[in-house]
């Protein structure tokens, strides 16, 4: 009963979030454009499924994401699990959370590589560049950003550092990198930084943090629980980025190579 009390909850409070962006579309549509719209039963149905699709997503992550989130984080960091008895003992350090870091990077990979709106881009970047840019090569290059950084995420969440430290840090070295990776990865790099913080790889990396900062001593899930996620979407700048300059090397050391011979 308490869930089909929350499905109906969740069902109104989307179709109030859904209602606004609906009625742009009409409002341009028929008033500025003052064209039928194509379709109409399937838009409609269209909808129905979104908002469908919705309920039962955003009732999942409070029912399943969220709560697995946490409770991996708190088995992971429990002192019995990271170094059995001799953790009871004495005051932990960053290095007794090494299986943390471990489970982050494959986590952050993992939900990468399934998210659906990175695959989207990938395959439309492949088919823009005419095969240059692999829909995989992005993908795994996306990936392993995002894993390097949710990584870096949970260390400095232990460690207790200033996250502005590791941002202004980063940003820096991307726009290092800009100036000499090729113009045309660049603005996919950066898109690919977005597309990653979506809707699988959000909810388990929010999770992770926020359980992680509830469970190390001393840290506080308001202030060291957040900052995964801008990790998640900076790190991808530098990989995809890599991965062109990298491509690049190759297809002129091929070249040089070819021409020398």
């Amino acid at each position: 009963m308490n869930l089909l009390i929350d499905l109906w909850d969740t069902l109104l409070a989307t179709l109030k979030d859904v209602i606004p962006i609906v009625a742009v579309l009409l409002g341009f549509q028929l008033l500025v454009l003052r064209q039928p719209i194509p379709s109409l039963k399937k838009v409609l149905a269209g909808l129905v499924f979104v908002l469908l699709g919705l309920t039962l997503f955003l009732v999942g992550l409070e029912q399943a994401l969220f709560p697995l989130g946490r409770l991996m984080a708190q088995q992971l960091t429990d002192p019995a699990f990271l170094a059995g008895g001799e953790a009871l003992v004495r005051s932990l350090t960053w290095q007794d959370y090494l299986w943390v870091y471990l489970f982050a990077f494959a986590i952050g990979f993992s939900t990468t590589v399934a998210e659906p709106s990175l695959l989207a881009v990938a395959i439309k970047a492949e088919e823009v560049s005419g095969g240059a840019i692999s829909v995989w090569g992005l993908r795994i290059a996306v990936a392993i950003g995002v894993a390097i950084g949710i990584a870096l995420g949970t260390w400095r969440i232990v460690t207790g550092y200033p996250i502005q430290w590791f941002i202004i840090s980063g940003y820096v070295l991307v726009v290092i990198q800009t100036a000499f990776a090729p113009r045309m990865i660049v603005p996919l790099a950066y898109d690919s930084g977005g597309v990653t913080t979506s809707t699988v790889t959000v909810p388990l990396v929010a999770a992770l943090g926020l359980g992680l900062a509830e469970t190390v001593p001393g840290r506080s899930p308001l202030i060291d629980g957040f900052g995964l996620i801008a990790f998640a979407s900076l790190f991808p700048m530098m990989t995809v980025m890599g991965y062109a300059q990298l491509a690049e090397w190759r297809a002129k050391r091929q070249t040089s190579g070819g021409g020398s011979s």
